[in-house]
């Protein structure tokens, strides 16, 4: 099966890996990266180029796409692939809403009552303001004084012109996926990641700074419980509107001593937790992929499942993530131990050399026995690896 993957970063990366270790006959991705280069044969079409993923599609006889981002997503182009009939793993537009605005989303968890924080009528601390649109994970401010209210409100509408405000809630949080076939979800194991830049969960909001999969505290009967109660309500309520969710329902979860709240919905995978939990799958994913897009969907899938533990930790470049650094080499990518999976989230290659392209640049990820020796083994390598201006967390899966 010819495979097209849409998506340059981290996330995609990983998601080659998984595809790649299916019946793949040629995989293809736009635009791609360095390290996807080494799986897939990359082309410079934009993910928004909805047209030119489709000539791309006919051209190398295409039979499925599957678009990692949420921008292409919710600008509509797998509903431009489809119409010209080639299948997606992705939702359309009217589906991809649900991450594209937020006061759609909360819409849709009222009418298939979701729980989730109440909204406020006013940004008055404390409080949680949220830019409505998309914002690559640096949307949502968390105000404990008045004046953090009043300068996330302005940074919020400066990223669009809706801005919602919720109660603030609190406790761990989590991540769970599920794959979705429109009518059905097949949940994935649980992740944490961390969102913050510095240790402590301290300093801005990044798209994130690491992951680690199992959770401890999370497991068969809740993930159950969450699909029944988070993911599969939004998928009857989507179908019920005349707009089935294919893809993956990505649920961020907080465990509130009131009971599950969900934060947010998106509608892909989540970055950085799927380069740790993809590399714990033992199951086909372009198999399931595909299943996902045909009729019967993923009834009666069954998903196996490593029982080893997978910590990510990422490096960032200089000034993220207000900023990022750009064309610094990287080194150390030689000498990283087998066992270790490197995928590539803001590289260019320059005269031979990989550099810096990017906030985001590199994740580590390391597979063991439990999470301190996966988290051991990660920093590790993490640690072998340099460029100018590079920034880590020292407290993923602490």
């Amino acid at each position: 099966m010819n495979v097209l993957l849409v998506g340059s970063g981290g996330r995609e990366h990983a998601l080659a890996w998984g595809l790649a270790q299916g019946d793949v006959g040629a995989l293809h991705a736009a635009p791609g990266n360095p390290g996807i280069a080494a799986l897939a044969t990359c082309h410079p079409v934009r993910p928004e180029d909805a047209e030119g993923l489709l000539s791309l599609c006919l051209e190398h006889d295409i039979e499925l796409v599957v678009v990692g981002p949420e921008a292409p997503l919710v600008a509509g182009v797998a509903d431009t692939l489809r119409h010209g009939g080639v299948p997606v793993f992705g939702p359309g537009a009217a589906a991809a809403r649900i991450e594209g605005s937020k006061a759609f989303a909360k819409e849709i968890m009222r009418e298939a009552g979701v729980p989730t924080a109440a909204l406020l009528d006013a940004p008055r601390a404390p409080c949680v303001v949220k830019a409505d649109g998309l914002a690559a994970g640096k949307g949502v401010f968390v105000c404990r004084t008045q004046a953090e209210a009043d300068v996330a409100t302005a940074r919020a509408r400066s990223l669009g012109d809706a801005v919602l405000v919720e109660e603030v809630i609190e406790g761990p949080e989590v991540s769970l996926f599920a794959l979705c076939d429109g009518a059905r979800a097949v949940p994935l194991p649980a992740a944490r990641d961390a969102k913050r830049l510095l240790d402590g969960d301290r300093g801005p909001n990044t798209g994130g700074m690491g992951a680690y999969s199992p959770v401890a505290e999370i497991g068969d009967a809740f993930v159950h419980r969450v699909r029944e109660e988070v993911h599969q309500p939004v998928l009857d309520e989507l179908a019920r509107r005349g707009t089935p969710f294919h893809g993956v329902l990505y649920a961020g979860l907080m465990l509130t001593a009131d009971g599950i709240r969900v934060l947010e919905y998106n509608v892909r995978f989540g970055d950085p937790e799927t380069q740790a939990v993809l590399p714990r799958l033992r199951s086909d994913l372009l198999d399931l992929m595909v299943r996902a897009t045909r009729p019967g969907g993923l009834a009666g899938a069954e998903l196996e499942w490593d029982p080893r533990a997978a910590v990510t930790v990422v490096l960032a470049s200089g000034g993220y993530p207000e900023s990022s650094s750009s064309g610094d080499e990287i080194t150390g990518l030689d000498a990283l131990p087998d066992g270790i999976e490197l995928t590539h989230a803001g590289t260019a290659e320059r005269d031979g050399a990989i550099v810096t392209a990017g906030g985001r640049v590199l994740n580590v990820t390391a597979l063991a026995d439990d999470v301190p020796a996966a988290r051991a083994a990660a920093y590790a390598a993490a640690d072998m690896i340099a460029f100018e201006g590079r920034q880590l967390r020292r407290d993923i899966a602490a």
